[in-house]
Order: structure tokens, then sequence, then C-alpha cells
């Protein structure tokens, strides 16, 4: 069996002045989307981002991907503490943790 490892990712979302959508994106990866709601734009980028991980890892990149960005991996599920995130001071914008689980590294 192998061992399960874990990438934290931050992602943004917000809203912009008279816009209704809210956008969400990836700040490590450079993905982004949007939605109606913050939830719908969760749902969206979640999938992205799987998307996203999952085309580097079919395509033997994620290694090489995770370290020109900087992105650790953890051998470990992290605590959470380890998911909190500054979050600004703004109603149309906040901040969340993205936890990512694979096998191997």
């Amino acid at each position: 069996m192998q061992r399960q490892h874990y990438v934290v990712l931050t992602v943004v979302f917000y809203k912009e002045e008279g816009d209704e959508r809210w956008l969400a994106e990836c700040r490590e990866l450079g993905t982004a989307s949007y939605g109606d709601s913050p939830e719908e734009a969760r749902e969206r980028i979640a999938e992205a981002i799987e998307l996203h991980l999952n085309t580097l890892e079919r395509y033997g990149e994620r290694e090489r991907f995770f370290k020109e960005r900087g992105i650790k991996i953890l051998p470990y599920e992290p605590a959470k503490r380890e998911l909190d995130i500054t979050v600004p001071n703004d109603p149309r914008v906040f901040t969340q943790a993205y936890v990512h689980q694979f096998a191997g590294a």
C-alpha cells in the first residue's frame, strides 16, 4: 500500500464591485473559476484544481511543477492550525485552504 501525501493550496474568493459573480483563484496553481455564490465558486474551483493536479500526475509533471511553484508535499495530513490563512479585512474577499491527498511522492 502506498503512503498518502498531501499538499495545501490557497484559494482566494472575491467579488468585484458591481459584479454578481464570485471568482475563485488557486494562487499556487494559477487555476481560476467562478460561481453565482461562494458555494458554487468553491465547487467549481475544487473541480478545476483536481483536474489540474490529476493532469500533472498523468503526465509525470507533478513533482517538477510543485518544485517550481514552491508547493510543499506533506507526508502527513495537515492539522487544522496548518490550514489557517490570513483573511483580508474586506467582506467581498475571503481565503480558504484546499487540501489535496494523493498516493506516493
